[in-house]
C-alpha cells in the first residue's frame, strides 16, 4: 500500500520526510520530475501536462491518492484536474489548502463563508509561475477577507537548491526578502510557498525578523494528510513505496541523499 507524492524535483522530499515521521506505517512512492525541473519558469499549460503525466504514472503504479507536493503544480494543475474528473477511486490533493487553513485557523473541511482573521498583512514567497497564477490569493479568498497579500517571485532559489549550492540559495533568499520588504515593510506572516523553501526557513526567518511568523509547508501538509487518511483509510492504495525520477537516477540519488541527509536511491520512472 502506498501514497504517491509528486514534485518537479527534490523539494517534495521535505513533505515526504515529515509525512514519514508522522505516518511511519504508510509506504510512500515519490516521483520527482527532475528531467523537466524547475517548473516555476514554465507556462501553465506545460506544467499541467507534465503534472497530469506524472500523476497518471503514480496511479498506474497503484497509488490511489497522490499529493502534489509542488506549489507550481498545485497552482497550475490541481483544480483543472479535479474539475475535469478523476478516475473512480483516485484522488489528487495539493499543498495550498492545508497551509491556508493553518494561516486562517480554520479546521479541515470548514466550508463556512470567508471571515476576517487576525493576520492582515501576508508575504508570499514562491516561484514565478506560482506567483503569476494567483492561486494562493484565490484559495485564500474562499476562506478569509481583508488580508493583504504581497507576493515575491523567488527566481533562482529552486535551481540553487537542486544544484546543492546553498550559499547561492541563501544570498538569493536574502535578496528576495529585501525586495518584498520594499513593497511590504512590515508583514505579519510569511508563507514559504514552495516545498524547497523549508530548507531555507531559518534564512527567511532571520531576514524577515523575529516578529514575522513564518509558515512552512512540510509539517502542515503532513498533519493534513494524517487527518485525511484517518477519515479515508481506503485511499492507501495497492502499490509499493520507493523513489522514481525522470532524471539521471544516480545523480538524483546523490542530491536527494544530501537533501535529506540519509541514503536515498532513485529508480528510473
Amino acid at each position: 500500500m502506498a501514497v504517491g507524492i509528486f514534485d518537479s524535483g527534490l523539494g517534495g522530499l521535505t513533505v515526504l520526510s515529515a509525512a514519514q515521521k508522522r505516518l511511519p506505517e504508510v509506504d510512500f512512492l515519490y516521483f520527482g520530475d527532475s528531467a523537466h525541473a524547475p517548473y516555476g519558469v514554465r507556462d501553465a499549460e506545460d506544467v499541467f501536462n507534465l503534472t497530469r503525466s506524472a500523476v497518471q504514472a503514480l496511479w498506474d503504479r497503484g497509488c490511489d491518492l497522490v499529493i502534489l507536493a509542488c506549489n507550481t503544480a498545485s497552482a497550475a494543475a490541481l483544480r483543472r484536474m479535479q474539475e475535469g474528473g478523476l478516475p473512480p477511486g483516485k484522488r489528487v490533493l495539493g499543498v495550498f489548502v492545508p497551509l491556508i487553513e493553518a494561516l486562517t485557523e480554520r479546521q479541515w473541511g470548514d466550508n463556512s463563508p470567508p471571515r476576517e482573521v487576525a493576520i492582515k498583512h501576508v508575504a508570499l514567497f514562491a516561484t514565478p509561475a506560482t506567483v503569476a497564477s494567483r492561486a494562493f490569493q484565490r484559495e485564500l479568498a474562499f476562506r478569509a477577507i481583508g488580508v493583504d497579500v504581497e507576493a515575491q517571485a523567488c527566481g533562482g532559489v529552486v535551481d540553487a537548491i537542486e544544484e546543492g549550492d546553498m550559499i547561492l540559495a541563501e544570498a538569493l533568499v536574502r535578496s528576495h526578502v529585501d525586495a518584498l520588504k520594499r513593497k511590504m515593510p512590515e508583514p505579519e506572516a510569511a508563507i514559504l510557498g514552495c516545498t524547497h523553501y523549508p530548507l531555507m526557513e531559518s534564512v527567511f526567518q532571520e531576514a524577515l525578523g523575529p516578529r514575522v511568523r513564518v509558515f512552512s509547508q512540510a509539517e502542515i501538509v503532513a498533519a493534513s494528510l494524517e487527518d485525511y487518511l484517518d477519515r479515508h483509510p481506503d485511499m492507501l492504495g495497492r502499490g509499493r513505496g520507493g523513489f522514481l525520477t525522470t532524471g539521471d537516477p544516480a545523480k538524483v540519488s546523490d542530491r536527494a541523499t544530501q537533501f535529506l541527509r540519509r541514503r536515498i536511491t532513485f529508480e528510473a520512472a
